[in-house]
Formats: C-alpha cells, structure tokens, sequence
C-alpha cells in the first residue's frame, strides 16, 4: 500500500506553508500530519541540498510511495535540478504529483513527455540568451565601447598617492571606496 508525501517549500519566514498544504488535501490527497514535509529555503537551491528534503527522500519515502507538491517550481527553480530531481525519484520507484501541470503525474509517460517538453524550451530560452549576448558584446565593440574590467593601473596610481598623503591602509579604503584587500594589494605594488 503506497503512502502519500506532501512537500511544501516557502522562501522567507514570513510566507507559510498552510496553504499549499490546504490546497493538496482539498485536491484529494489525505496526507498525514507527519507525511507533510515543510521547510523555508530558496528555490534557487538544489533540491538535495535543502535539509528537509534531503532527509524526506534519504528517510521517509519508500518504492511505492508518493510525493504531491502543489506547483513544480516547489521543487526548485532551476530547470535541470527540478528535472533530476524528478528522475532521481521516479528511479526510487517514486510517483511525483504536480497538481499545476495538466499532467499532474510526472512519472507517468505523459508527465515524462512534459518533462522533455519543458527541458527543451529552457533549453532553447538558454541557447537566445546566450546569443543575444553575444550580439550586444559585438555591438559594444563596433561602437568603441571598452570591455572588461576596469584598468587596474588607475588604482594603483590612487593608493599610491593616498599612501604618499600619509594616509593609513584603512583610511586610504575609506577614502577611496576600495575594499581593504584592494588598497593593501597595491600599497607597496611598482610599475605598472
């Protein structure tokens, strides 16, 4: 008999996680108190990595057993970690529920199929953005505009000339709004 998970993430401690849990039971599921796993994390960070999670899939969730979240994006941000996260459970022989997706099992062939269909778009968006960088890289270039970091040489000349003032290494960072690591590289540097 399979056993029903639920996994409810919020961001900040000001969110909570009460409604996403509310909104799993009344779409059907009869989760147990202790089969709810909530936690306040970021979706940027890994699914694995988030404490509660981690302990859900390496503790509590069993062949057989499955896992309800109210929106994918509960399970990360990140398009390739959202899916290996999703391929890692369903290869725990886990049923993943996504009660966002028309599809809602995505361990189904259909949720895999929604799965490979969202992979490719992000793909796709990702392989744009890298062009249209590209382009405004070499625009930049055709209109003369300089690239990269700003030339070390003008601030070598400013902590050398806070120092000839007789200015300490840390009035000298203040002064000249660099970080202490930064005037104390070029405090004694020579040349260029």
């Amino acid at each position: 008999m399979s056993r029903t998970f639920a996994y409810c993430r919020v961001s900040t401690n000001e969110q909570t996680t009460e409604n996403q849990i509310m909104a799993i039971r009344q779409s059907g599921y009869d989760v147990l108190d202790s089969r709810v796993v909530s936690e306040v994390v970021s979706g940027g960070v890994q699914a694995m990595s988030r404490k509660a999670f981690a302990d859900m899939v390496n503790h509590k969730l069993e062949s057989g057993d499955r896992l309800v979240v109210l929106k994918l994006d509960r399970l990360g941000r990140d398009n390739i970690d959202v899916q290996q996260t999703i391929a890692m459970l369903v290869e725990l022989n886990i049923e993943v529920v996504s009660l966002d997706l028309p599809v809602s099992n995505l361990s189904s062939a259909e949720g895999k199929l929604m799965l490979q269909m969202f992979s490719a778009f992000a793909e796709f968006e990702k392989s744009r953005i890298i062009e249209r960088t590209k382009e405004g890289l070499e625009r930049a270039k055709r209109e003369g505009k300089r690239l990269g970091r700003p030339v070390a040489h003008d601030t070598r000349k400013r902590v050398q000339e806070a120092r000839e003032h007789g200015l300490s290494q840390s009035k000298a960072a203040v002064k000249l709004d660099l970080g202490i690591a930064t005037v104390k590289r070029y405090w004694n540097a020579t040349g260029v």
